[in-house]
């Protein structure tokens, strides 16, 4: 096919696409208010990882004598990108609600002030996770290998990030932020759970936990883990309310287990086992399991004086536990 053909056939079939978006509005953003770029979001998530973690991310020469200049520029950067793509985010919500009162200038600005106020807090919270996940996985050798490669802490070091946005009140951003942590570490925290301290997620993958849910300090959780809603087909309905469970301090939960509902709580101490489903409250010290199934073991390898194939009884060999 040369230049010619395509200059023929394109603009037919451009016309065809232009026309089906007057049939499918909601997946457009034509003549509206600019939304946030979610790279320069994704950007300003690497750079919070160079300030709660310097020397592992970003520079790697830093010392005592040119730490205050390094974190300040990096201070900057995140305040200038911030300030803009919050404005387009207060922006963007303001116009989809139709709210005639005008966006007010300094709110990006007062929003990057407030965040970066934060992180001072939140590396306290995220250095008692590290902890956290030293302490309770053998397998970790030392803080360095989980800061660096624990999906687990990576999605939870986000989610900090993330939650103190949603809870300033910053739309879109937020949620952004925790589903790029997400698609790289298959683990979906929303940033408006409210989660303590020394959290640990070991493995993670599969772990989903709501918007709505509360959790304690030093709670476990492993992978395959769901906090859900419990009745997700009435959807917008739900909107505003507590739809997923409270998980109480020093409650462990194992994997494949799935708790749900607003009012579900899990008392404190409680151990959750392996792919349990729970749609109701537990009290403090409770420990939950599925009863031991039965299992069936056959032994392929052929028996002396055991009748052939097709003859006598087909479970030969097979033995119930």
């Amino acid at each position: 096919m040369g230049d010619e053909s395509l200059r023929r056939r394109l603009p037919g079939l451009v016309k065809k696409i232009v026309d089906s978006y007057t049939r499918t509005s909601a997946i457009r953003h034509i003549a509206s208010a600019a939304l946030p770029d979610r790279q320069k979001i994704i950007e300003i998530l690497q750079t919070c990882f160079v300030v709660i973690y310097p020397g592992y991310y970003g520079e790697k020469s830093i010392d005592e004598t040119n730490l205050e200049f390094v974190i300040g520029g990096h201070i900057d950067r995140i305040a200038r990108t911030l300030c803009r793509e919050v404005t387009l985010s207060v922006e963007h919500e303001r116009q989809r609600l139709d709210l005639l009162a005008p966006l007010c200038r300094g709110k990006g600005e007062e929003v990057a002030m407030e965040f970066i106020a934060r992180l001072p807090e939140i590396r306290e919270k995220l250095s008692l996770d590290v902890q956290s996940h030293y302490d309770g996985d053998p397998a970790a050798k030392t803080l360095d290998e989980i800061i660096f490669s624990y999906p687990g802490m990576y999605a939870i070091t986000v989610y900090r990030l993330a939650h103190e946005l949603y809870d300033i009140g910053v739309p879109l951003i937020p949620r952004i932020m925790t589903e790029y942590a997400h698609n790289l570490t298959g683990i979906d925290i929303h940033p408006g759970a409210v989660i303590g301290r020394s959290f640990f997620v070991d493995h993670g993958t599969g772990v989903v936990i709501g918007e709505t849910t509360q959790i304690g300090d030093r709670v476990r959780i492993y992978h395959g883990v769901t906090l859900g809603a419990l009745s997700p087909r009435k959807g917008q309905k739900l909107r505003g309310k507590k739809r997923h469970p409270t998980i109480e301090d020093d409650v462990t939960l194992y994997p494949g287990a799935t708790i749900l509902g607003g009012s579900t709580v899990i008392g404190r101490g409680s151990i959750i086992g392996g792919n349990v489903w729970l749609t109701h409250s537990v009290e403090p010290g409770t420990r939950v399991a599925i009863a031991e199934p039965q299992l069936s073991f056959k032994n392929s390898n052929k028996v002396s004086g055991a009748p052939a194939a097709g003859d006598g009884d087909d479970r030969q060999g097979e033995r119930q536990v």
